[in-house]
């Protein structure tokens, strides 16, 4: 059922909810699925029933936030966004997000407080304080890795883990890495930038500096956890889709006393040479399922939250992958009658 709602704005609502060339009501049109027009003052939402009343709550949470800012960031806009429409009670306010929520990270740094954006990123923060080993399976995007780095950051400085260890596979590290320029650290950085790009998001470059001279803050390839074992860390292993089952394998094997892990990947991309069935998260999934101390978190496109064209791209790929393949269970049919 259509909907249209009305909204009137004070002149400073206006000008800093609109943005610069009403970029923020484009994307807000994206990632909330409706029809906004602006006239003056005065916004006018239209579309589905529930789309509606969810932009009308969206519109209401940035009016708090524009009284302290002076600009509204896209990150600002996702903050804004309510967790389920349904379940909200009406006089909540989510704008008005205090750090002693059960699902805030509290950082203290460079970002002060990171708070989930989607019921998917809820369950994988509670999932990781909870349970020894947590595995984080979605597209990119979708903040597995990101939030995983802000709770090992603030592990850190609740003292619950002395260190942190962050680690991924670098590919094709037997052929392509010896044509790169630099000792073996320049060769290595480009597979574990954007594990930094994280921590640089996340923290202050002279703590992070400080904290990596000291081996507080370990980044390493996989290849360099072989034989060791880690007690009292929190560690962290990216892009995980890229192992092999006997790195996975020898990776959980690495779990000290007093330690957690948490794994993070994508299905969907393996760029391993060999077929999909050789991933050790692939591996891993099916070994793990069903052992006590280990989650699983799954997310989909609806989680993304980078630009929203990724959703859309997200969606728009497995909607083609999914033809593909009944295309090519109706080829086999046809070849066999």
């Amino acid at each position: 059922m259509s909907s249209l709602k009305e909204i009137v704005l004070t002149n400073q609502e206006a000008q800093i909810i609109f943005g610069k060339h009403d970029e923020n009501l484009r994307l807000l049109e994206d990632l909330l699925g409706v029809e906004i027009f602006a006239r003056g003052n005065v916004i006018k939402l239209r579309g589905e029933h529930l789309q509606v009343e969810k932009a009308q709550k969206v519109i209401e949470n940035l009016r708090h936030r524009v009284h302290r800012l002076k600009y509204l960031s896209p990150e600002d806009i996702f903050d804004a966004m309510p967790e389920d429409v349904e379940k909200e009670p009406t006089e909540q306010k989510p704008a008005e997000k205090i750090t002693d929520s059960p699902d805030a990270i509290i950082v203290r740094s460079k970002r002060d407080v990171i708070y989930p954006r989607s019921l998917h990123q809820r369950s994988y923060i509670r999932a990781i304080r909870k349970y020894s080993l947590t595995v984080g399976i979605g597209p990119a995007g979708t903040g597995k890795t990101y939030l995983a780095v802000a709770l090992a950051i603030e592990s850190l400085r609740n003292g619950l883990f002395n260190r942190v260890v962050l680690t991924r596979p670098a590919l094709e590290a037997g052929e392509r890495l010896g044509f790169l320029p630099g000792d073996l650290e320049e060769k290595i950085k480009p597979y574990l930038q954007p594990i930094y790009d994280a921590l640089f998001d996340i923290m202050k470059y002279e703590e992070l500096k400080r904290w990596s001279e000291r081996k507080i803050i370990e980044i390493i390839p996989l290849a360099y956890m072989r034989g060791r074992t880690l007690n009292d860390a929190f560690i962290i292993l990216d892009e995980a889709q890229n192992t092999t089952g006997e790195q996975m394998k020898m990776f959980l094997t690495r779990l000290g006393a007093n330690s957690k892990a948490v794994i993070t990947g994508d299905i969907t991309q393996i760029d391993l040479p060999l077929s999909k069935e050789t991933s050790g998260l692939v591996i891993c999934e099916k070994v793990l399922e069903k052992v006590s101390g280990v989650k699983f978190i799954y997310f989909s496109e609806k989680d993304v939250v980078r630009h929203p064209l990724v959703k859309r791209i997200i969606k728009a790929y497995d909607t083609y992958q999914k033809t593909q393949g009944k295309k090519g269970s109706a080829d086999k049919s046809s070849e066999k009658g």
